[in-house]
């Protein structure tokens, strides 16, 4: 069963006063989490994009142009998993939006779903 928005809320604060009072604890506490997973997914980019290079220096050497072509595709590929990686990444310290250790289970609400829940806070609001 997910957290409600308040639930999902409360923990939040929760997570931004321990991260407050106890930075080191709390990063402790976080283990291997997203920041660890992009930065090796960033390495092993970076090791495949040198992969790419060798296979398109030994397609030109060995004047074979598929090698080359495979090898540069691989550099393509690598670069684009480096670059998306490096924006993902969280700054240190820093919790992603929204991230509580967890994976958020999130499904899109639909327009009935999103009209019903405005017209009740309205209904709230007005205190009824």
């Amino acid at each position: 069963m997910p957290l409600s928005e308040h639930e999902q809320r409360m923990l939040e604060q929760m997570e931004r006063a321990l991260y407050a009072e106890d930075p080191k604890f709390a990063s402790a506490l976080e283990g291997n989490g997203l920041r660890t997973y992009t930065r090796r997914r960033v390495y092993q980019a970076v090791a495949g994009f040198l992969v790419g290079i060798a296979l398109l220096m030994a397609g030109m050497v060995a004047q074979l142009i598929w090698i080359s072509v495979v090898g540069f595709l691989v550099m393509l590929g690598c670069a684009v998993l480096a670059v998306t990686g490096w924006r993902k990444a969280p700054k240190p310290g820093e919790t992603p939006k929204g991230h509580t250790g967890r994976r958020p289970v999130r499904r899109k609400r639909t327009v009935m779903e999103r009209i019903e829940n405005r017209w009740q806070r309205r209904r709230d609001e007005q205190g009824h």
